[in-house]
């Protein structure tokens, strides 16, 4: 059972309650955030513009929809923007009212939550163990017309990894035979190098919903910027008839006009990843007592094979915060997700597990 109450990684205030030290002190693996930081040119257009806090944000966030749209090449009547891609999920259930919804576990727990605001009942999928955590054909059997809503996050959290694209193609065919809603979760897409996601294929899919997030790859999770996308004008038009209005800050819609542009900050990130992602995850598999899954986003799906210890306890009390998966629905207390960071603070998690693992200083 994890040591933490809330749901979700990133509480350092919690953890460090715990230890009786300050957020400060301890080095949060548990939340999958960029750790280059946030983009410096968007550092300067908050500074420059800190006077947005004294007037009322555009109601309509038309210069961030603007971004949006030529972001993605898509008519800005596609877009909405929110509070953060948890709002978008909540506002988007709220629109749809689904009866009967289809949810992947082990997944990202807002679903659950947002579905179970409405009367709707919620079938699970469940992804093995035995399958290497993947999503396979199988779920094509379970989609019937019984259901009205299917969640698939793509890449999945925890387990980092993307559906094959032909069996996506086949997901998003069956969900249109059935009239099944398919709301595909594209929060970490945008780590994965040259990876367009489901966005340039909406043109002929109006059942299907994509949700983004800029929080994570741009790492600004204190601003929350989310968007969801759809090619149904009216559709969208509805859920924008129910959000509340200036649910955007005056900060985080500027961040949405600045971020997109910095092609810079972008390829420094897919670089940063693919160097020292792989790094990382090969010092992981090195540590006896460790099982580690293979994933395509900023984070890695761990499994604990020492049955004796609490792996989460054991790393915070040398400062170091991991994300335990115990509270995913198919997983348990031996599961953990650890975000990529920086070489330094990686190769600290690495010294901190394999002193806890097996009592013996890291070599170099």
């Amino acid at each position: 059972m994890s040591l933490l109450k809330s749901a979700h990684g990133g509480n350092t205030r919690e953890a460090a309650a715990l230890l009786g030290i300050s957020p400060e002190q301890l080095l949060d693996f548990s939340a999958n955030i960029n750790p280059l930081g946030m983009p410096a040119s968007l550092k300067r257009a908050l500074i420059d513009n800190l006077d947005s806090a004294e007037r009322y944000p555009d109601v309509e966030y038309a210069h961030l929809h603007a971004a949006l749209a030529e972001h993605h090449h898509i008519p800005v009547s596609w877009l909405l923007a929110g509070n953060g891609e948890t709002e978008s999920i909540f506002a988007l259930v709220d629109s749809l009212k689904p009866q009967h919804a289809m949810i992947v576990t082990p997944g990202f727990a807002e679903y659950r939550r947002a579905l179970q605001w409405g009367e709707c009942a919620i079938h699970e999928f469940a992804l093995r163990e035995e399958d290497g955590w993947q999503l396979t054909d199988t779920i094509l059997n379970a989609l019937t017309a019984k259901l009205d809503c299917l969640f698939l996050c793509t890449p999945n959290n925890p387990t980092g990894l993307l559906p094959d694209k032909q069996l996506l193609l086949a997901i998003a065919k069956r969900c249109e035979t059935l009239g099944i809603a398919l709301i595909l979760d594209e929060a970490f897409i945008d780590f994965i190098a040259g990876e367009e996601g489901f966005i340039p294929l909406l043109h002929e899919n109006p059942h299907i919903w994509v949700l983004r997030s800029l929080t994570k790859f741009y790492a600004i999770p204190g601003l929350r910027l989310g968007y969801l996308v759809n090619s149904d004008e009216k559709a969208v038009a509805h859920v924008r008839s129910r959000q509340m209005p200036w649910s955007i800050n005056a900060f985080a819609a500027l961040a949405g006009e600045i971020i997109l542009r910095d092609s810079a900050y972008q390829q420094a990130t897919w670089e940063w990843l693919e160097q020292e992602g792989g790094r990382f995850e090969q010092q992981l598999r090195k540590l006896s007592g460790l099982t580690v899954y293979p994933g395509r986003a900023n984070y890695r799906l761990l499994r604990c094979d020492r049955g004796d210890i609490d792996l989460q306890k054991l790393l915070l009390e040398q400062h170091v915060l991991i994300r335990s998966c115990a509270n995913y629905p198919g997983l348990d207390a031996r599961y953990y997700r650890v975000a990529v960071r920086s070489e330094a603070e990686n190769n600290r998690l690495l010294a901190a597990l394999n002193h806890t693992l097996s009592g013996t200083t890291l070599a170099d």
